[in-house]
């Protein structure tokens, strides 16, 4: 398959183009040069020609691109940005568009504040931060266009990242209970990317993309049951406190 990364010079696009290299034909591309063995463009997501060029002859388009701090190049970005990669999917006749996000896209504070055993099928409450506003605007376009077009979306939200071991005296942590390894979070697009879409049970999923942890507020389960994610880093150092005195 011939996969598209949009932002895949950023933290998480590095550990995808990992995931994937060995069985995929990539194109990566990002705002700034990228130095890589794949064939790379320089693309600005929220200039709509240069994504559609970029996406042509592509299989699958997975859109990793993100912009947090600044209030007009985050919607650049993440929302303007999303509506042009998945227009740029309609447009080629791409059935496959990976989006990715934060779990606040989804599950704002008035959920983990207050809940646990959080399902990705609740009803969108992102919060009032500019990153989750943002970024649940572009996952409310591709939903819209899931209901128009020939077209599946399979987002996949995200939190914390870790290495899969702590440094050194690093054990005993508060770790946040959405947490997934960098490996791992790199196998779930590449469980994404070959999953049969006819076994979803809609054209429009969002997954939980996190590890096995003990607090039971955002579960794996349906990125486990749909597409056989199987996290193995379950980052037990981190929150065990160490037997060693």
């Amino acid at each position: 398959m011939k996969v598209l990364i949009l932002g895949g010079n950023g933290i998480l696009g590095p550990h995808v183009v990992k995931a994937l290299e060995d069985d995929h034909e990539l194109r990566i591309t990002d705002i700034v040069p990228i130095d890589s063995p794949h064939e790379t463009r320089q693309v600005d997501i929220a200039d709509l020609d240069q994504v559609l060029e970029v996406a042509e002859g592509v299989d699958a388009v997975v859109n990793c691109s993100v912009l947090r701090q600044d209030r007009k190049l985050a919607f650049d970005v993440s929302t303007l940005g999303t509506y042009n990669a998945i227009r740029a999917t309609v447009e080629h006749r791409i059935a496959r568009f990976i989006n990715t996000g934060p779990h606040f896209t989804i599950t704002g504070p008035t959920y983990e504040h207050y809940d646990f055993d959080i399902s990705p099928e609740v009803p969108a409450h992102p919060g009032l931060g500019l990153y989750a506003l943002s970024k649940s605007a572009g996952q409310e376009i591709c939903r819209i266009f899931t209901q128009n077009y020939p077209i599946h979306v399979l987002c996949l939200l995200f939190y914390n990242f870790r290495a899969p071991e702590p440094e050194p005296g690093g054990g005993g942590q508060d770790l946040t209970p959405f947490s997934v390894s960098f490996r791992d979070a790199g196998q779930a697009f590449k469980c994404a990317l070959e999953v049969d879409l006819a076994t979803l049970p809609s054209k429009n999923e969002i997954f939980f993309v996190t590890t096995d942890l003990p607090h039971g507020l955002f579960p794996n389960e349906k990125t486990r049951r749909l597409l056989g994610f199987a996290p193995q880093d379950k980052l037990e150092t981190y929150w065990r406190k160490s037997s060693r005195t």
